[in-house]
Order: structure tokens, then C-alpha cells, then sequence
């Protein structure tokens, strides 16, 4: 019998970072199961013209929240991080926020011509109404952020991304389409800062110029390189949107967050860490920083693997099956973004822990490179080769990005990855691989009940696999189950 109260208990007394890595993995798979039931609904319902005009709008939303935010959010939390007049950054950087965002949604009227395709969908005010929830929402994540509640921020962005769909939903159903959309994004964002404000314990307090100029300096280049970053991800969606349609975009955008999945760990861990990160580099405690970037990149390769390895045997009949006859097109797109997660998790480590450990600098030149490369393959992959150029594209310039930030990392600390459990995960990874590939040569795969098979079979046999290979992870594994309270369910023969 499971008691639920002690449960919560014996969580609590897990290790920081291991618990609010579960926290965070909990509200990951539980929006990821989520948010794949709501994009079925939505395309089969809408289909991928109405997701995709979504999709631009959040593209949109992004790289312009991007500009008026400035890079003032990621300096407001390292600098709160670190413990010294926590009150005065947090107060400067609202005010930042609060001017900088209003100065954004005044030039965004004055040039509203240039968003026509926004204003005939309705998407334009929906993105100013947005942008100005931000100028509150944020301070309050940046502020619990910066103060290490990562389990609290981490809970609230699931209740976030929840609500959203929750609106989403019966907003299709009655026929609001995009504007339904663009609507429970907004609410999501209200609802879940409504709650996060009650775990919110800084306060206003007068500041001084030395505030705003810290800020300013570690803002530089944190905003080139988020903003890089941001650009990074979002330019493959404008592009395909302005030498293609708004269909391609929604089968582009689906196929990303399809492959989504093989970033469950990845990002559970990497929003864990960067505070952690930053007080470790603050006490130059170099070997902590070491053996997380070790842990880290082969925790969230544990998914990412085995995940690709399945979407190449079973991708284009899971998106046929999940999405509509449509969507399978993008098969080959899905390998490759699958590759690209892969890439990503090396990608994003060596340049969060570059910014985490006040290297911004550093990070912006690796990001600048990457962006550049990726936009300019954009340009020339995408009018010739479609969706399958712009991830081609993305998987290029990501290994570059990869490459150039382990280069600039290495100059502050040694880079070791832990090839033990690397070869268990690929090994698990192919044995399984094979058993999945036999299955498909025998049964063919003609209805979703087929197809799902292969998908719980492999992910048992893999994770059976691991857990014999790799003791290490197992024995991980096992004491959190037996901290947590529930060891009465790990099998005695592992």
C-alpha cells in the first residue's frame, strides 16, 4: 500500500539536485504525454496549416520576449544565485523588464504593417497581450530561479504548459482555432505565475546604478548569446513559414516536438543545474562541476540513444498513426532531428555551463558562429530541399556549436565523459534496436495497437538491459527508489 504523505516525505530528503531533478522530470513527461495527446487532437481536428500559423506566433513571441527581456532575466538570476543583495538585482531588474518591454510593445504598434500576416489571423494583438504578461510572469520565474526553488519553478512550468491545454482544447472544440491557441498560452502563463508567486520571497528595495551596471555587463552577453540561441531554434521555423507555407511549418514544428521525447532527462537535469553550477564556480569547487557535466550528458544520453534508434525503425508509422496520413512526410525530417537532440545534449551543457560559470563572453562567440552557419544553410537548403533542408541545416550547425563550445570550455575545466556507461547505452541500445527491427520484418505494422507494441517492448527490454549492464546506474536508481520510500517495489534479481 502506498502512503502517499510519507512518499512526499522521504522525497524531501533526497539530494537537492537529484530531487528537484525528479521534480523536474515528472512535469517533463507528464506535459510531453500531454502536450502529444492535445497536438493529435489539434491535428486532426485543425490540421497542419491552423498549427503552423501557431507556431509562427510562438516563434514570434519568442524572438521578440527575447529582445525585451535583454538578457536582464539570466543576469538577474546569476547574480541573485550567488547570495549577495539579492533584493536590490531582483528590484533592478524589474524595472529593466518593465521599460524595456513597454518601450517593445510601442515600437511593435508603430510597425504593425510589417506583421500582416499576424493581424489576419488575429495573432498580433494575442502577441502584444502576451508580451505584456510576461513583463510579470517573468520577474516572478527569475526571481524563484535565482533563489535555487528549481523544484517550485520546475512544478509551476508544468502547471503552466497544463493549463495551457487545458484552454486549448475545448477552444478548438468550439471552433476558436488559432486564437484558442495563442489564448491558452496566455492563461497557462497567468495561472501557473498565480501560484508561483506564493514560493516568491523577494522583496522591492531601493537600488543603486552599481545594481543596473553588474546587470548590465553579464547582460551583454548572456542577450547575444540566449538570443543567438533563441534564433537558433526559432529561424528554421520563419524561414520554412517565408519560402514555404504555413502547412509545412505545422509539420516541422510537429515533428520537432515529436522528438521531444529524447529530451526528457536533458532537460530535467540542465534547469536543475544552472544555479548549482553558479555557486559551485562562485567557490571554485571545480571537481563538482566536473563530475555533474560527466553525469549529466550520460543521463540525458540514456533517452536520447535509445530514442533514436526506435524513431529510424518506427517513425514514419508513429506519425501516420499519431498525427494523420499527412504528417508522415516527415519522416526523414524526424531522423533527422532526432539526430539533433543527440547533438544537442553536448551542445547546450558546454555552453549553459560556459554562462553558468560567468564565461558568457565565451558562449556568445560559439552561439554567433552557429547562428550565422545556421541561418545562411537555411537560406540555401530550404527553397531546394524543403523541411528536410532546414533540419539538415540545424544538424550541421548544432555539431559545429558543439564542437567550438567544448574547445572554449576545456580552457576552464576538464571535460571527461564517462565511456562505460556511454557503451552500455549504446549497446542496450542496439540489442534492442535488432529486436524491434526483427518484430517489424514479421508483424506488419497496420493499426496504432501494432505499432505502440514494438514501442513498450523495446523501451522494457532496453531499460531491463541497462540496468544489468550498468551498476552504476542501477545502484543510482535503486537508492532513490528506497529514499523515496517505495523499495518494496525494485526487483530483488536487479
Amino acid at each position: 500500500m502506498f502512503n502517499i504523505a510519507a512518499i512526499f516525505s522521504n522525497i524531501l530528503k533526497i539530494d537537492t539536485i537529484q530531487r528537484q531533478s525528479i521534480v523536474s522530470l515528472f512535469w517533463q513527461i507528464a506535459f510531453t504525454a500531454i502536450g502529444f495527446l492535445s497536438t493529435m487532437y489539434f491535428a486532426q481536428t485543425v490540421g497542419a496549416a491552423i498549427l503552423g500559423s501557431y507556431y509562427l506566433f510562438l516563434a514570434y513571441y519568442g524572438i521578440i520576449g527575447m529582445v525585451t527581456d535583454g538578457g536582464f532575466g539570466g543576469a538577474a538570476v546569476k547574480r541573485i544565485s550567488e547570495g549577495e543583495e539579492s533584493d536590490a538585482y531582483f528590484s533592478a531588474y524589474f524595472v529593466l523588464r518593465l521599460v524595456s518591454t513597454i518601450a517593445g510593445v510601442l515600437i511593435l504598434l508603430v510597425f504593425k504593417d510589417y506583421f500582416a500576416n499576424l493581424s489576419k489571423s488575429g495573432m498580433f494583438a494575442w502577441l502584444l497581450v502576451a508580451l505584456l504578461v510576461s513583463m510579470i510572469v517573468g520577474p516572478i520565474s527569475t526571481g524563484v530561479t535565482g533563489k535555487g526553488k528549481m523544484g517550485i519553478r520546475n512544478t509551476c512550468e508544468g502547471i503552466s504548459n497544463i493549463l495551457r491545454i487545458l484552454f486549448q482544447v475545448p477552444a478548438i472544440y468550439l471552433g476558436y482555432e488559432t486564437a484558442g491557441l495563442a489564448g491558452g498560452m496566455v492563461a497557462g502563463m497567468i495561472g501557473a505565475a498565480i501560484i508561483e508567486f506564493r514560493f516568491f520571497d523577494l522583496h522591492f528595495v531601493n537600488f543603486k546604478w552599481d545594481h543596473i551596471k553588474s546587470l548590465s555587463v553579464f547582460s551583454f552577453w548572456l542577450f547575444l548569446t540566449t538570443g543567438g540561441m533563441l534564433v537558433f531554434s526559432q529561424a528554421d521555423t520563419v524561414l520554412i513559414g517565408y519560402f514555404m507555407n504555413n502547412e509545412d511549418v505545422g509539420i516541422y514544428r510537429v515533428v520537432l516536438q515529436f522528438t521531444a521525447v529524447a529530451t526528457f532527462s536533458s532537460y530535467a537535469i540542465r534547469s536543475t543545474l544552472w544555479p548549482r553550477i553558479s555557486q559551485w564556480g562562485k567557490a571554485n569547487e571545480i571537481y563538482l562541476i566536473e563530475e555533474s557535466l560527466a553525469r549529466a550528458i550520460s543521463y540525458s544520453l540514456i533517452l536520447a540513444i535509445p530514442v533514436f534508434v526506435g524513431g529510424i525503425l518506427l517513425g514514419d508509422h508513429l506519425l501516420s498513426s499519431f498525427y494523420g496520413p499527412d504528417f508522415a512526410q516527415g519522416y526523414q525530417t524526424l531522423v533527422i532531428l532526432l539526430a539533433v537532440q543527440m547533438v544537442n545534449v553536448f551542445q547546450y551543457f558546454f555552453t549553459m555551463y560556459l554562462d553558468a560559470l560567468n564565461y558568457p563572453k565565451e558562449s556568445f562567440k560559439v552561439t554567433a558562429v552557429g547562428v550565422g552557419a545556421n541561418i545562411l544553410l537555411n537560406i540555401i537548403l530550404i527553397p531546394f530541399m524543403g523541411i528536410d533542408g532546414a533540419a539538415i541545416a540545424t544538424l550541421a550547425t548544432m555539431t559545429l556549436n558543439a564542437l567550438l563550445a567544448w574547445q572554449a570550455l576545456s580552457k576552464y575545466m576538464t571535460i571527461r565523459l564517462e565511456l562505460n556507461c556511454l557503451l552500455n547505452i549504446v549497446t542496450s541500445s542496439v540489442v534492442m534496436g535488432v529486436l524491434i527491427g526483427v518484430y517489424h520484418l514479421l508483424v506488419p505494422l497496420s493499426n496504432i495497437w501494432l505499432t505502440m507494441f514494438p514501442v513498450i517492448f523495446g523501451a522494457a527490454v532496453y531499460g531491463f538491459l541497462m540496468l544489468k549492464l550498468d551498476k552504476k546506474v542501477c545502484n543510482e536508481m535503486r537508492h532513490i527508489v528506497e529514499k523515496v520510500g517505495i523499495g518494496f517495489i525494485w526487483p530483488e534479481w536487479l
